[in-house]
Order: structure tokens, then sequence, then C-alpha cells
């Protein structure tokens, strides 16, 4: 059996995988987990389900002390440390730690929304951006949940065009305050935060960030939004009337606001894609639960053909994104390990290497968000008139999961967010995304054999993700021959290309992680695995080919649109896997199992 390294140690470029093979030893999966990881996995699951799931219903009718108290027990425990600096009362683990918390603590919507907003986009703007006097001040208090951060960027007229906010900020006549005059809306935790960081205009221009206490003259909040889902969070609006906010509380510098409303919502996004795989991990316990006992035409419903495909793609879905989540998160780490010593002070070079990897933050944060609203639409219909009776667990997982596609950026601005970093990287060179289009081009119209994938092990799963990039990189290429440089302004077609590198990269991660898998535990304790891998890869070929399909009608007519078709046919030919009979193999397992399983 090959040895497998279990920490990648190989620096990886950000969006490389669309032009690079990885192998699967340079690669992170939860089957790495160090001994630490899995008791910090151990006690954040215990602390779901022992504290936060007997509260949910009081969280629900909003007890606000009750989730001020959760965070505060979990600050305890060290669950909201991982992130901050040692110097200032953290803990600064990994940030495979900050996924594994974020995926375990998603029992509950309610929770995992004031969690996140305290721990990633209330407590990281200090961290990456806060001076000495500030991080001292605030940072202890937040680790430990004494005080609870939230972070206030949208307007009712500026939601997903946040940099275009109304909210004023002027310098006092005496040089010591800043004067805010503004309203933001939709604030996690607002009703009980104690610390915001707000972003608002220095002189109708400058966009600025400025750290706000609760007490501050002018700083009130306003009432509480009646939600569709997570109703267990609060959420409202902030009214700053004459707010005086000292000089020393701007964050970072004037008129570089963006820089830390983009970089920390980067992280936010992985975070939030982990804790989508988390959430539906838990729906499919309960979903197979119940379809074990409930009965129709004489036998339990878990033996039907077409619940049990459910339950296998829920399965599938899981596998994937625990393969996309890890990956990334162990990229992170890899060239955060390059940093040597400096990595626990230079929160400059730190935030970088997250920057870096943007494109798979948004991936993740797009995938994971569509990912769980499938499961959850699911879940209700495993449990039929059940799914929609607030007694049963389907109805709130149902309500909560829709947010998801709207925090952390919509998944339509996400979507341009991956393709406007490729194409900026590919512009500046930093990506020789444009190299590898004129490569392949070349190669299609020269009508050359498309390059095999080898032989051994994995040789159709390889042929299958090649495609998948090569399918990718001819639509793209297609697109930029038509438009240029005003690609830019062709929303639908970058969102179906951001659809094909957002499948190719679910696909290659699951891929690497059976591979991984495979090698670790032979070909045979990797059954499971594959067979994951294999519906993976078929749901996600078709999607990558409609979506290249779209862009090349949208671009091409007549005899060129007829000649493109043909080149994707041939770029995407493969023989289908038996996906029914995968299915049902993964379906028996994890009923048998009561929950999901990789082996």
């Amino acid at each position: 059996m090959a040895t497998v390294t279990a920490v990648p140690t190989a620096k990886i470029s950000g969006g490389s995988f669309l032009i690079e093979a990885c192998p699967p030893e340079n690669v992170f999966t939860p089957e790495d987990f160090t001994e630490q990881h899995k008791l910090i996995a151990h006690t954040a699951e215990e602390f779901a389900v022992n504290e936060i799931v007997p509260n949910i219903e009081k969280m629900e009718h909003k007890e606000f002390s009750v989730t001020r108290e959760l965070v505060k027990k979990a600050g305890d425990l060290g669950l909201s440390a991982v992130d901050t600096p040692e110097a200032y009362g953290g803990l600064q683990m990994d940030k495979v730690t900050s996924a594994i918390i974020a995926d375990r603590l998603s029992t509950y919507g309610g929770f995992s929304a004031t969690w996140g907003a305290h721990t990633c986009i209330g407590t990281l703007p200090i961290v990456y951006f806060g001076t000495e006097e500030q991080k001292k001040k605030y940072l202890p208090r937040l680790a430990t949940g004494e005080i609870v951060g939230a972070y206030a960027l949208s307007e009712s007229s500026s939601a997903s065009d946040s940099l275009n906010c109304r909210t004023r900020a002027e310098l006092s006549s005496d040089g010591k305050y800043y004067i805010l005059n503004g309203e933001k809306m939709w604030i996690t935790n607002a009703n009980f935060a104690d610390l915001f960081t707000v972003f608002a205009k220095v002189n109708g221009e400058k966009f600025t960030a400025f750290l706000i206490e609760r007490n501050f003259p002018g700083f009130s909040v306003g009432a509480e939004e009646h939600k569709m889902g997570i109703r267990g969070s609060s959420t409202c609006p902030l009214i700053l009337s004459d707010c005086k906010v000292p000089v020393e509380n701007v964050l970072g510098e004037i008129g570089k606001g963006h820089h830390i409303a983009f970089n920390v919502l980067n992280v936010g996004r992985f975070k939030l894609g982990a804790g989508c795989v988390g959430s539906a991990r838990y729906c499919i316990e309960s979903a197979i639960a119940y379809a074990k006992q409930r009965k129709a035409f004489g036998k339990v419903i878990a033996d039907f053909g077409l619940i049990r495909e459910k339950l296998a793609n829920i399965a599938v879905g899981i596998f994937t994104g625990e393969a996309m989540a890890y990956r990334t998160v162990g990229m992170m780490d890899a060239a955060i390990a390059g940093l040597g010593q400096s990595h626990s002070t230079d929160m400059a070079a730190v935030r970088k290497i997250i920057d870096e990897y943007a494109i798979e933050c948004s991936i993740l944060k797009v995938w994971g968000s569509e990912l769980i609203d499938y499961v959850v639409d699911e879940m209700v219909q495993i449990y039929g008139g059940y799914g929609f009776v607030e007694e049963y667990p389907a109805e709130r997982a149902y309500r909560d999961s829709r947010i998801n596609r709207i925090f952390e950026g919509t998944n339509e601005i996400n979507r341009l967010v991956i393709t406007g970093f490729l194409l900026k990287r590919a512009m500046s060179g930093q990506l020789p995304l444009m190299p590898a289009i004129k490569k392949l081009m070349d190669e299609v119209l020269s009508g050359a054999a498309a390059e095999g994938e080898g032989d051994g092990s994995f040789t159709e799963e390889r042929k299958l993700v090649a495609s998948a990039k090569k399918m990718g990189l001819f639509a793209a290429g297609v697109a930029t021959q038509k438009y240029m440089q005003a690609l830019q302004d062709q929303q639908e077609i970058l969102g179906a290309i951001a659809d094909m590198v957002i499948e190719t990269y679910a696909m290659e991660s699951a891929m690497l992680r059976a591979q991984k898998l495979a090698a670790q535990n032979g070909e045979a304790g990797a059954t499971l695995a594959v067979a994951m891998t294999r519906v993976c890869l078929t749901s996600a070929i078709e999607k990558i080919e409609s979506a290249a399909k779209k862009v090349i009608a949208a671009v091409s007519e007549g005899d060129m649109l007829r000649s493109q078709m043909a080149i994707l046919r041939r770029l995407g030919k493969h023989e289908p896997f038996n996906a029914v009979a995968l299915r049902q193999q993964i379906a028996q397992r994890v009923i048998e199992a009561g929950k999901y399983v990789v082996a």
C-alpha cells in the first residue's frame, strides 16, 4: 500500500486547480485530522448536543440571555479563541480547526448565525487590522465571550453594493471624535452585541471602518426583525444619530475600509461553507431515522428506491463538501506554515494568504449553501406532510437554510467574484490561465487527440476530471474571443463559467479524497468513497456540459455554433457510471449506519 503524507506542505496557488493536476498527497482531507483536531471536533460536537440542542426552543423564542450564556460557555471551552493570537488571550490555531468548529457547531441555524457573526466577522477585523491598543482592549474579552461582537456593513439601499453606503462620518471640531450619521440594516447579534465594526464614509467619500461600543452616545438599536428563518438569532437595524466615536476607534486606515470588508468576508465564506456541510450531516441523521420508522404500503419508506436515492445524494454531497472544505483550509495552512515563526505576529501576511484562496472560499460558500438547500428540501420531502409541521426538525431546518445563499455576499455576487478573480489573475500573469486556454484552443482546432490519463487506478475518474477542466477552458476561451475585455459585463456568461469552475473543484476534490483513502486503506477500504465520488462526477459533468452549452450558444451561431458544439461533445465524451447501482450501494450503507459514513 502506498504511503501518503498526512499533512500536505506543498504551496498551491489559488485557482490553479483549473490548469494543473494535483496529486492526492498534496490535499488535506478529514481523514488527515490530527489527534488535536479530533479532540476539538469531539468537544464542539458535545457542546452542540448538550448545550445548543436543549436550548433551541428558548432561542427560537428570542431568549437572548440564553444565547449570551452559550457564547460565554463556548468561550470558556476555547472554541471562540482559535483565530485570536495568543498575545491577546487567544489560541491562534490552524484554519482546519476553525473550519472544524464551524462544521460541528452547525446543529441549529439560529446559533450558527450568532456564532459566526461573533467569532468571524465580529472579531477578525480587529485581529487583522486593529492597532495594538485596540487588540489589547477588545480581543481578550471577545475570545472568552465576555463581550459579543457584530459587523455592520449592509444598508437598506446598498446591501451587496456595500461601497455605496450612505452612512457618513465627520471629524468633530476638536479633532477628538468622528460623528457618524446613518442606519445599518440586517445586523446579526444587534440586540445583545457589545462591540460593532461599522462602515461609513468619511466626509461622504472615504469608506472607513469604526469600532463602536454599544454605550457610545448617539448609538441605538432598532426593533428586532421578524424573519422567515434563523429566528434564534438577533437581527436589528442600527441607528447612528450624531454618534460620537473616538478617533482612536478608527479601524485600519481612513479610506481603506474595503480591505477590511472584503478580506474578512473570505474567512466568513469558508466557514459558512464548512458549516453548511456540517448542517447537512445532522440533517441526514434525522432523515434516515424518520425513513426507517415511517411505514407506507406495508413497509418502511427507507426501503423505497426513490427515498434511498435522496439519502444517497445527500451522503454524496456531504462527502464532496467535506473534501472541498478541508482541501481549501489545508492549502491555507500549508501556505501559512511557510511564514515560519512570523505567522503568529504578521497578520498582514496571513491575511494575504487567505486572500490568495478567495476563489476557493467563494466556491465553498456557493456550493455549500446550495447543498444544504437541496438537503433540507429533500428532508422535507422524506418527512412528507410532517415536514411542514413545526414539531418536526425538517420544518425549521428548511427555514433556516435559506439565508445561507444571501449571507457573506449573495451567491450571485460570489459567482462574479470567482470569475472576476480568475480574470484578474489571468490578466496580471499570476495565474497562467490564458496560455492554458490558448493551448487547448490550438489542440482542438488542429484536431489533436485528447490526452489520456494513463493506466492504473482511478483512470476513468481522472479522465472525467480532465474533461471537465477542458470543457470549462474551452467555453471560457470562446467567450473571451467574442467579448475580450467586455466579458466582465456579461453576467449570465460569467455565471455559467463560475458554475463550471465550482463543479470542477467539487469533482477533483472528491476524487482526490477517494484516491487518498484508497492509498491509505487499500481499494477495498475505499469502496464507499469511490462510489460517492463516481456519483459526484456523474452529476457534476452533466452540469458542466450544460453550462458550457449555455456559453457557446450565447456567443456563436450557424456553422461556428455547430463546430464548437462538436468540439464540446468530443471533449466531454465518456462512458457513464451506473449511478443507480452506486446510489443503492451508498444508501444501503448509510441506512445501516443510521448516519453519514465514509466506509
